[in-house]
């Protein structure tokens, strides 16, 4: 445990003392506050039943900013370590591989995590500057901030998968990048296809898409639980023996 605390600290430092990391974070609430905004003006435009942090996290610009965020936080976990020659050093080190994946996944997940914390406050200074009833309530935040987190969670995982194949940055974006976008496409196929078709059933409990609609209503559902951390783990699973396969190779 103590070797995961070091190594977990010493990736999270490298999230939080470099610029980038901070850039992300900007853009982030940047990107969150520009789809409140818009969602305002669109109950202005066209009264909702739905709430506030139903329609911003609904719109479709929500999934092109959503997705990039896990090539960008993850691309440098294995792949920068590889091309610079540190991870040989490292893996040579008497750690074990599970620490040096488990660290710089979690050390990843927790900086995901800290980047939502400006989009939360974001939703109150709506009432705070307007000094009007809030458009939303605690039900919504919670199932929408618990989806996010179990999304978060196994996308961060296949960050850290993409970055362990490769030795190139921008080769492990596009592969996250692209992995993202299949099991994003997936949501889709019972729109596109139709219900009617043997397996739809497979499709719909993958659907990221009808997770976080579900969830933003202010409902929960144990499945998702199930699927986002079955997803992780494997992932994680996977992710062990190519570093593993990396480090006795050496």
């Amino acid at each position: 445990m103590r070797t995961f605390l070091i190594l977990f600290r010493k990736e999270l430092r490298s999230y939080l003392y470099n610029p980038f990391g901070w850039v992300i974070i900007a853009a982030v609430a940047l990107a969150n506050g520009v789809g409140i905004s818009t969602s305002m003006k669109g109950f202005i435009d066209t009264p909702s039943q739905y709430s506030l942090v139903f329609a911003t996290f609904h719109a479709p610009v929500f999934w092109f900013w959503f997705l990039f965020i896990f090539p960008l936080i993850t691309m440098r976990s294995f792949a920068e370590e590889e091309r610079s020659g540190t991870l040989e050093t490292l893996l040579t080190a008497p750690v074990g591989t599970g620490h040096v994946v488990l660290s710089k996944y979690f050390a990843a997940f927790v900086f995901y995590i800290l980047i939502w914390i400006p989009t939360l406050l974001q939703f109150h200074i709506f009432g705070w500057i307007t000094d009007m009833p809030e458009g939303w309530t605690p039900g919504d935040i919670i199932g929408t901030y618990t989806i996010l987190l179990l999304m978060g969670a196994a996308f961060t995982a296949v960050g850290c998968l993409a970055s362990a194949l490769t030795s190139s940055q921008i080769i492990a974006g596009l592969l996250a990048l692209c992995l993202l976008m299949l099991l994003f496409f997936f949501g889709y196929i019972p729109v596109i296809w139709g219900g009617s078709f043997r397996g739809v059933g497979i499709f719909r409990y993958i659907s990221c898409q009808d997770h976080l609609a579900f969830f933003a209503k202010g409902f929960l559902d144990s499945r998702p639980f199930v699927y986002y951390g079955s997803l992780a783990a494997t992932l994680l699973v996977l992710t062990y023996h190519v570093v593993d396969y990396r480090r006795w190779k050496r």
